[in-house]
């Protein structure tokens, strides 16, 4: 029947396809109407002198002159935001004192959409430490990193090496909020987030370093080479005082979740890290 309001079964669905394609983030305080906004009539032109036209959307509003134009705020994505993190980070003496930072730190603005501050899972003193990507849905709400599918998956490759989640590995991720619909981060807020990470590798000093992912892999090792050619290889992250930490690049979990015939690379990538582990504890 014209008119008639979809079936309940109907809308279920939809909400499901919409979770699952990853839009499960409201953008606005209320939804708007596009086409109550169609169809509503163009103003009729008036004899007077035409006045500026109003927005087409609230996202859009229509530029004032320049004259009554206000003073632009600084962006929360600029530079010296990303120097504010840095200082901030430089003056952290524990990693206590690095979470009680990240978590007053009001610079990024992934913290408005998230729901949790998600910093890290494990015991510092373990000896290797992995850095990932960013938190999703399930490490969102629980506020842990790799909680989830990936996290399990993560879990049974380590353990596979005799490591298990706490005194065997270490596990955070460059970014500590997450992305809305589990978008790639912008590379303004991976700045922010990174000089964060890099204090934190600092702090834990870890024997050997585990980057998952090519987001993750590129921002500390800082380049443009993509996981597939940084993968298996070994290389170093150098801190501050000169310490060469030796670190493995290699897939991200949940890509091999999507793509289970990586899992052989994956594999021979985790050999090596139990061989230099080996080597490093002899």
């Amino acid at each position: 029947m014209e008119g008639a309001l979809p079936a309940r079964d109907d809308l279920a669905s939809l909400l499901k396809w919409y979770v699952e394609q990853g839009l499960d983030e409201t953008i606005g305080e209320e939804a708007i109407d596009r086409f109550a906004l169609a169809a509503q009539p163009a103003p009729a032109a008036a004899a007077a002198a035409p006045q500026a036209p109003a927005a087409p959307t609230p996202f859009r509003p229509a530029t004032p002159s320049p004259a009554a134009a206000p003073r632009a705020p600084v962006p929360l994505e600029s530079p010296q935001v990303v120097e504010d993190a840095r200082a901030l980070a430089a003056g952290c003496a524990t990693i206590a004192d690095l979470e009680a930072a990240i978590r007053g730190f009001e610079g990024c603005a992934l913290k408005r959409t998230a729901k949790n501050t998600v910093f890290a899972d494990g015991l510092p003193t373990a000896p290797v430490m992995v850095v990932g990507e960013a938190p999703g849905a399930d490490e969102d709400r629980l506020g842990k990193p790799f909680v989830g599918v990936s996290g399990q998956l993560m879990d049974r490759m380590m353990e596979a090496i005799g490591l298990a989640r706490g005194d065997g590995f270490y596990i955070t991720n460059i970014l500590f909020w997450r992305p809305p619909g589990n978008r790639t981060p912008t590379l303004a807020e991976q700045a922010m987030c990174l000089a964060f990470t890099r204090r934190h590798i600092e702090l834990v000093r870890p024997k050997l370093l585990i980057l998952a992912g090519g987001t993750a892999a590129k921002a500390v090792l800082d380049t443009a080479e993509g996981i597939m050619r940084l993968r298996g290889k070994w290389t170093s992250v150098r801190l501050d005082d000169g310490t060469e930490i030796p670190t493995m690049p290699t897939l991200h979990p949940a890509y091999l979740l999507r793509t289970p015939a990586s899992k052989r690379q994956s594999w021979l990538d985790l050999l090596a890290v139990d061989k230099k582990l080996k080597e490093l504890t002899a």
